[in-house]
């Protein structure tokens, strides 16, 4: 009997032993905690600004005129828009001054648009496409709201030049505004020579400011797709990178523009293409596809 009792308990053992592993399987495993990741640094919006050549800025200007030579039709299609701007406030200004203000701020609202084919024609060249007039006029569309909130911020910054010079103006002569003639002679008189200094300190600064926020802001904006914003910070960046080039890059556009101005603005048929073409590998050396 003790014998059968000890082969029971055996029996039972054996067959509680085997019936673990079962049970085990079945016991649900509890979820592990919740690891803390912390998640990696978000990529800047901020393109790199590379540091370039003094004398980069006559390497611009060389591809500018091969950009021209290369699609000449669009190109002097551009140059005479421009000139036609010229033109119509020179007209305004005589005959109607009180609108020239206002004429030349929807200038500024148009003028950021009539660049962007432009640099589409550069890009176009560079990437060894076919350049038509009526696919440059269009090129704005990739990025329409940036170039809007682009030329509005122009347009305002140019109303407050033209208010800062009024000021300027009544702070010196109360006879009223001169006219072009008058204002040229007031200029170049010695007599007041504080007027001169404070007239063009005044538009010197406000000079500054739009070229820092537009040395590669459109280009930029055309081929990255960005806002206003970045482009914007990005060419005042630009600028702080590289500000012995980038000033000789703006004694340059000066030149160039009033070549174009002491012409009668026929000069502004091949200035104003060069430069804009000279832009566009301006923002190429800068920023590029880096």
């Amino acid at each position: 009997m003790r014998m059968a009792r000890l082969d029971n308990a055996r029996a039972r053992d054996q067959a509680d032993s085997s019936q673990a592993p079962l049970m085990s399987d079945t016991t649900p495993t509890l979820p592990s905690p919740p690891t803390n990741r912390t998640p990696g640094p978000r990529p800047s919006p901020f393109p790199p600004v590379r540091r370039i050549d003094p004398a980069a800025p006559l390497q611009w200007l060389a591809a500018g005129w091969r950009d021209l030579r290369a699609a000449p039709a669009a190109s002097l299609f551009y140059g005479a828009a421009f000139a036609l701007m010229g033109w119509l406030i020179f007209i305004v200004f005589r005959h109607a001054h009180e609108y020239t203000s206002a004429l030349t701020a929807g200038f500024l609202l148009v003028g950021p648009f009539l660049c962007t084919g432009l640099y589409d024609i550069s890009r176009r060249l560079a990437a060894g496409q076919a350049v038509s007039l009526a696919g440059t006029m269009t090129a704005w569309r990739a990025n329409l709201g940036a170039f809007s909130m682009f030329a509005l911020v122009l347009t305002v910054v140019m109303l407050v030049w033209a208010r800062a010079s009024l000021v300027t103006f009544a702070l010196f002569f109360s006879s009223g505004m001169p006219s072009l003639s008058g204002f040229l002679g007031q200029v170049t008189s010695i007599e007041h020579w504080d007027f001169v200094l404070t007239y063009f300190a005044v538009g010197g600064v406000f000079a500054t400011i739009v070229f820092a926020l537009s040395v590669v802001s459109v280009p930029l904006m055309l081929a990255r797709g960005t806002d206003t914003v970045v482009a914007a910070i990005t060419s005042v960046r630009a600028l702080a990178v590289n500000p012995v080039p980038l000033a000789l890059w703006a004694a340059l556009i000066v030149l160039l523009v009033a070549a174009g101005f002491a012409t009668l603005f026929v000069g502004l048929l091949v200035t104003v293409p060069v430069v804009g073409h000279a832009t566009w590998h301006a923002y190429e050396d800068l920023i590029g596809d880096t």
